[in-house]
């Protein structure tokens, strides 16, 4: 069980300094963009969400076909790729670099590798139920993909893109400041309100 628990620690920093290696150019872009995400400055959220709702508005205002859509979007990520490693260390300048900005790259690199773990973990899991209980994999993803065809019916689909774009990014500033935290909290606690209730009146 330690020779494995071993392993498992020696290839998760091997993948984390692989990645470290690939992200060296985005290194100031990816802990600039990793302050924002977790809300920092107080006006953050504002800012983020600014961006975001004008991007979006100009979607909607120039409703572009799927085809031009995807190619602007892996036009600007074909720039970005190409621009940011060189323009970043004029911008931010390269000297500026600490032990501890080297310290959070590596722990955002070193996170990033276990949610890419826990997604393919999440898969095999998928496939597993597949093999084992095919009528529960069955009911299970036909019940789902249902749902989420009916939300798409119901919301306009740049509407719900925006909306799921906005949670995702929010996400780890909520999740910073314990708010989310806070309301599953407060959810479990109305949940077991609830259910003593039921359960004096069943008595």
């Amino acid at each position: 069980m330690a020779e494995g628990d071993n392993n498992s620690a020696y290839q998760l920093a091997a993948e984390t300094a692989s990645l470290e290696e690939q992200l060296q150019g985005w290194g100031e872009v990816i802990l600039m963009t990793d302050k924002v995400l977790r809300w920092e400055r107080a006006w953050f959220p504002l800012a983020l969400m600014s961006v975001v709702s004008f991007s979006f508005l100009m979607i909607y205002y120039l409703d572009p076909s799927v085809l031009s859509g995807v190619s602007c979007f892996v036009m600007f990520l074909c720039l970005a790729d190409y621009l940011v490693p060189a323009l970043a260390p004029r911008i931010f300048g390269s000297n500026k670099w600490t032990t501890e900005q080297q310290q959070r790259f590596h722990e955002i690199c070193s996170n990033l590798v276990k949610s890419r773990r826990r997604i393919v973990g999440w898969w095999k899991r998928l496939f597993t139920l597949k093999e084992e209980k095919p009528k529960m994999y069955f009911m299970t993803m036909l019940f789902t993909l249902a749902v989420v065809a009916w939300i798409g019916q119901q919301v306009h689909n740049l509407f719900l893109t925006y909306l799921i774009v906005s949670f995702l990014l929010l996400f780890p500033g909520l999740n910073q400041h314990g708010i989310i935290t806070k309301y599953i909290g407060m959810a479990k606690r109305e949940i077991n309100k609830l259910l003593k209730h039921k359960e004096k009146k069943n008595e």
